[in-house]
């Protein structure tokens, strides 16, 4: 049995890795949009890491990103009483690495690989909202997030052999 939902604050976050990691570092305690901001919190992170690293090596480091993501996701929810709540970012994080790194490209691909992600995210449409409906645990959490990531990429695929 879940506990009584909690609203995450800095407090709740620090005693524990996997609430940081969940919460997208504090990204996801916005109030309004923490979907949103966990994205561009992504988006930084993402731009910070590029300086070191190629799209390829940070298309890997969402490998391990995923797993845990699984596990800070999973644990996260059973702490708050919602598998999840809007506050649980990291699977915002790791899916739009992964679209990032695919169309790397100008400040023009990122832009329409953040609105592209960001309204599949949001919308869900088939089979990210069965999945979403269905699988209420720290896969479940990272998977349609991960199905967003591609239908946005299907759709920058779309556009780019288009233009």
């Amino acid at each position: 049995m879940m506990p009584k939902p909690v609203q995450p604050d800095l407090a709740f976050m620090r005693p524990k890795l996997s609430r940081w990691i969940a919460l997208g570092f504090g990204s996801g305690l916005s109030p309004k949009a923490p979907g949103t901001c966990g994205t561009l919190f992504a988006w930084a992170a993402w731009l910070l890491l590029a300086q070191w690293m190629s799209p390829d090596q940070i298309l890997l480091l969402c490998i391990p990103g995923f797993a845990i993501g699984v596990w800070a996701c999973g644990q996260t929810g059973k702490a708050m009483g919602v598998a999840d709540h809007g506050s649980i970012v990291w699977d915002e994080v790791i899916a739009f690495w992964l679209v990032l790194s695919l169309f790397p490209g100008g400040l023009l691909w990122q832009l329409c690989a953040f609105g592209l992600f960001r309204f599949f995210d949001i919308v869900k449409p088939p089979p990210i909202r069965y999945f979403d409906a269905r699988i209420k645990n720290g896969f479940g959490v990272m998977f349609d997030d991960l199905l967003a990531a591609g239908y946005a990429i299907l759709a920058l695929l779309l556009w780019r052999a288009l233009a």
